[in-house]
């Protein structure tokens, strides 16, 4: 089996060169057991300290996070957060109102350095301690674990098959780090990336199941269903993630008409975590992504459900036109009105 961390990553109030230190400890522990570590994180709310670790250690394959911020403090950090090697924020709207402002933030981010979209994102009602960014909020100290479960579904021919495979990963860091006082937890999210057996929609088609028709079965509550019971030791977010670039099969079912915004949201209502990756055009009229963002926070707050929302641009792409994002992790398409 494929057994791939995503994502370790430290929160801290006072993150150092020793915190960069035991992330580095932890990933070296799991890679000894047969895991294959893509990511290292740190996110803190101490701002001045992160800026300063990502300009020391930002171009040494390092994420950093500054967890949620409000409007006021974003206009205060923005010209560091647009220099900044790898620094990561979300915008918690679940109890504010929405207007032109907070969307101004997007089009800023698109008209400064519009590869920082991929950094960015709105969120309602986020949940604390989650390893992926750029979600990851600072709550309390110590570190989470995100696998990329997707590729545990090799040679699987059903959902009992890959959860069991699921299982036995949880169960093997609970093995290596339980006994850490600092472990946090696994957010069981499911964290796909572009082809394969890392494609999320690659497995849902080798159930045997077209993806459009697979939105109107009850596969996809299945499968929240044992990421939240049956995770050890759950934190974060614990959700499955739909991002419509990152996979790269979900990308393909984007260009064909079958993952519109009204799909992502229906299925990030039952089972998923929000808008992720998706793709826009920087015609996009800021009306449409305050409606959008008013949706996704009245869904969030009436279903006391944590949602998300990251749109990404390359800067230059127009409705109807192919982006160049020049980013390994997002597929270029033909942008769509949302």
């Amino acid at each position: 089996m494929n057994k791939i961390i995503r994502t370790i990553c430290y929160f801290s109030d006072n993150p150092s060169e020793q915190t960069i230190s035991s992330l580095d400890q932890i990933a070296e522990l799991s890679t000894k057991n047969g895991f294959v570590v893509q990511t290292k994180r740190l996110c803190s709310s101490n701002r001045e300290l992160v800026f300063n670790l990502d300009e020391n250690h930002g171009k040494e394959g390092y994420l950093f996070g500054l967890g949620s911020t409000i409007l006021e403090d974003y206009k205060q950090l923005s010209a560091k957060i647009i220099k900044a090697n790898n620094v990561s924020l979300n915008l918690e709207l679940a109890n504010k109102e929405i207007t032109e402002q907070e969307v101004g933030i997007l089009f800023n981010i698109i008209s400064q350095r519009p590869s920082l979209t991929f950094n960015f994102t709105y969120v309602f009602n986020n949940e604390p301690s989650s390893p992926y960014f750029p979600s990851g909020n600072y709550q309390q100290n110590g570190f989470s674990i995100g696998l990329q479960p997707t590729d545990l579904s090799e040679n699987c021919s059903s959902l009992s098959e890959w959860f069991s495979n699921i299982k036995g990963a949880w169960n093997d860091i609970i093995n290596l780090v339980g006994k850490n006082p600092e472990f946090l937890g696994i957010d069981s999210s499911i964290a796909p990336l572009f082809t394969g057996i890392s494609s999320f929609v690659n497995f849902i088609k080798r159930l045997g199941l077209d993806f459009s028709y697979s939105a109107t079965t009850d596969t996809y509550l299945q499968i929240t269903k044992f990421i939240k019971q049956e995770n050890p030791k759950p934190v974060g977010l614990c959700g499955i993630m739909f991002p419509c670039l990152e996979d790269f099969e979900l990308a393909d079912e984007y260009e064909k008409g079958n993952f519109s915004i009204e799909r992502n949201v229906y299925l990030s209502l039952h089972s998923g975590l929000g808008i992720d990756t998706y793709p826009m055009g920087i015609d996009e009229k800021p009306e449409r992504i305050i409606d959008i963002l008013k949706l996704i926070q009245g869904l969030s707050n009436k279903y006391h459900k944590p949602l998300a929302a990251r749109f990404v641009s390359d800067g230059k792409a127009k409705i109807g036109e192919k982006t160049d994002f020049q980013n390994q992790y997002l597929k270029d398409v033909v942008v769509k009105p949302l």
